[in-house]
């Protein structure tokens, strides 16, 4: 049974400090579908519309009848431990410094035979184990074997979480705790785990509600912080960057206009002065030293965490500037994941329906509540994921802009859209 995970002890500053590396990462842009699905938490194989075989590693023909028609499936993961074994030497550089490691052959119920990362409490073959997708260090999709029912401290296992980004006994900086929503990601957080919490708040002398009793939870620690000035960035940096694992950016602006129903651009450019300019700023003093600690043991920089909204992916005129605001933050996200990927520091987008809050008023249920936004950043993080869709509005959303993008710009346009 996998042990509890132990507190990291304080690093030896004689210790050399491990660059971080990456496992293989090459993949067809046919196993990319196969990325894309795990990139959400779905294990997803291949299935040929003519013949109905599953097959893996995914390929452009079907490998019974040569069928090109191969939608991607949801597999539900359960097969059988046929073999295994522990890679106790490699030449490879990234499973080298992680030897060793366990590997097994699984026969799927759906059909194929994979090979798969195997968590250290599924027992020696013959056995019943559960397959998911994970993201690996590189972002690509890789598959991970569990025991068929959970156990005890099933997350703490080594090998696991060098596929996840699990909370407990890391190091995490909230960029804003003066929301409801902020509030609840940090007493989630210290739910989940985390050793310390830094939590960052604009307008100090403002008495904010909850922010008194978020100051009197043991691992919280508040830092007087504004993304709109550079300088409070660069003195909050200088000052917990170096030890930051795990840094979830909360901080945003939002009011709810379109084009035509104000004058003037001040609210606009408040918006992406928070939105978009505030995580660049965050991005250019928190990334670079975040990625040279990618690889620093136990308590590696791990993720970065960004709240966008469902706005991001198609424009709500009703919040018309705020959602170009958030459109323009995802694209700097997608470049920050990017920038991020060489060191591991997974970045994850996370796109919540309309919160329940002062700005979503007028807006009529489904709405979230701030703590169900919390428990979906916690989760994602526990998961490994890279893009969760909190809420039925933005699950609504995401398959309605999946059908046909245009023409659910044009339901929003007429009003129809939530």
């Amino acid at each position: 049974m996998t042990a509890p995970l132990q507190r990291p002890k304080r690093k030896n500053p004689v210790v050399k400090t491990r660059h971080p590396t990456l496992p293989p990462w090459t993949r067809s842009r046919v196993a990319l579908g196969m990325t894309a699905a795990a990139a959400e938490g779905r294990f997803e194989l291949q299935r040929c519309e003519q013949c109905a075989t599953v097959q893996y590693p995914p390929r452009e023909a079907c490998c019974r009848c040569l069928s090109e028609e191969l939608p991607w499936v949801e597999i539900d993961g359960l097969g059988d431990l046929i073999s295994q074994t522990t890679l106790l030497h490699s030449h490879d550089l990234y499973f080298r410094e992680r030897v060793p490691w366990r590997l097994g052959m699984v026969r799927l119920d759906a059909g194929p035979t994979v090979v798969v990362h195997l968590h250290g409490d599924v027992t020696a073959p013959p056995a019943r184990v559960r397959v998911a997708c994970k993201l690996d260090k590189a972002g690509m999709a890789v598959l991970v074997g569990f025991p068929q029912e959970d156990v005890p401290n099933m997350a703490d296992d080594r090998q696991l979480r060098e596929f996840t980004c699990d909370p407990k006994f890391r190091r995490v900086f909230v960029t804003d705790g003066k929301t409801a929503t902020g509030q609840a990601v940090v007493r989630a957080l210290a739910a989940a785990g985390a050793e310390l919490i830094w939590v960052g708040h604009a307008e100090p002398w403002k008495r904010v509600p909850g922010l008194v009793d978020l100051q009197a939870l043991p691992q919280v620690t508040l830092l007087p912080l504004d993304v709109t000035d550079p300088r409070s960035i660069k003195e909050v940096a200088s000052q917990v960057g170096p030890k930051v694992d795990i840094l979830v950016n909360t901080a945003e602006y939002h009011r709810a206009y379109g084009i035509s129903t104000r004058a003037g651009t001040d609210i606009a450019r408040m918006e992406m002065d928070v939105n978009y300019l505030g995580l660049l700023r965050l991005a250019q003093e928190f990334g670079p030293v975040m990625k040279a600690r990618g690889a620093d043991g136990q308590s590696s920089a791990v993720a970065w965490v960004n709240l966008l909204s469902i706005f991001a992916l198609s424009n709500f005129p009703a919040h018309g500037t705020y959602s170009a605001s958030k459109a323009a933050a995802l694209s700097l996200a997608q470049c920050l994941r990017a920038e991020m990927k060489p060191a591991g520091v997974r970045v994850i987008n996370v796109f919540p329906g309309p919160i329940d809050d002062e700005w979503n008023q007028l807006l009529p249920p489904p709405k979230l509540s701030p703590q169900a936004v919390a428990n979906a950043i916690v989760a994602a993080l526990r998961d490994g994921l890279e893009d969760v869709y909190p809420g039925d509005v933005a699950q609504e959303w995401r398959t309605r802009l999946k059908e046909s993008a245009k023409g659910f710009e044009r339901e929003l346009a007429a009003g129809s859209g939530t």
